[in-house]
């Protein structure tokens, strides 16, 4: 129970990240979004950290760290790529399969998963499909509302990284204190994209975009942090759980932002978001 709990309010923390980096993205950039994110996370991790039992690491959990902090960080690059001129109910779906990727890994390596999860994954693929179809445009306005295949490339890539990242940060949570887990990336992303940038001159900081940056910072150390105390019950049902972010963000983006989707796209959305409640079920 715990990992449907808690794997559900990692997704509520990871809709509000994406949703608020799509605002951010389209003001900064992706590159600037991902280092202000990335720094101001590290601020919130550090005292997390230093309240935590002191570990002596061994080379597998290095490994495991490296392989987080390196997936989550390609993972937001990308998504940030993604949102910055795609739509969000279209990127956030597909980003979500990052969770039966998750899922699929956990079993790859023991993990005990649910006969029916092999077709519901196949239905997961079917809806990415749908979801990535634009039909052509005859407007101006369809135009430029359109999902490129660059969008739907990104938003796939930040699914693989993620699902990666994903599994690596369960690892660490089982065996090590929950800010083991959120500090990767943000050790990462700080050493490798903001201080360089910063440094550089290059790290542009805009008021309108400041609240956007902050708030998903927040949301993911929140959302990862929760994540890791889901899987501790189980990585594969805390992992499509917290991919319920999708969803989220979609009906989110459509209601209250007026982005538009056609037909087909509406209905791959859709088979995304029962494939992920469906898998969630089955491996409940």
């Amino acid at each position: 129970m715990l990992a449907i709990v808690f794997g559900f309010g990692a997704a509520l923390c990871w809709a509000t990240a994406l949703m608020g980096s799509a605002r951010a993205t389209r003001r900064i950039g992706p590159w600037a979004t991902l280092a202000w994110v990335m720094l101001l996370g590290l601020g919130m991790t550090i005292p997390i950290l230093a309240l935590s039992e002191p570990v002596v690491l061994n080379a597998g959990q290095i490994a495991l760290l490296t392989l987080s902090g390196v997936g989550n960080i390609l993972g937001l690059l990308c998504v940030y790529a993604a949102v910055r001129a795609g739509k969000v109910a279209v990127v956030a779906p597909i980003v979500s399969t990052e969770g039966a990727l998750s899922a699929v890994i956990a079993v790859a390596f023991g993990e005990p998963v649910a006969a029916g999860a092999a077709v519901v994954l196949t239905v997961l693929v079917v809806g990415i499909i749908l979801a990535s179809t634009e039909r052509s445009a005859d407007s101006p306005v369809e135009l430029a509302d359109r999902v490129t295949p660059r969008t739907v490339a990104f938003a796939l890539g930040a699914a693989v990284f993620f699902g990666v990242s994903l599994y690596a940060s369960a690892r660490i949570g089982a065996d090590l204190p929950i800010a083991w887990a959120i500090l990767p990336a943000r050790l990462f992303g700080t050493t490798a994209f903001a201080i360089p940038l910063l440094l550089a001159g290059r790290l542009p900081f805009r008021r309108d975009a400041f609240p956007y940056v902050l708030v998903v910072a927040a949301a993911e150390v929140l959302g990862v942090a929760s994540f890791a105390f889901a899987a501790r019950d189980g990585i594969a049902v805390a992992s499509v759980v917290a991919s319920q972010f999708g969803a989220i963000a979609a009906v989110v983006s459509v209601v209250f932002f007026g982005e538009r989707l056609g037909r087909v796209q509406a209905a791959g959305v859709a088979v995304i978001a029962l494939g992920v409640a469906v898998l969630s079920a089955l491996r409940a």
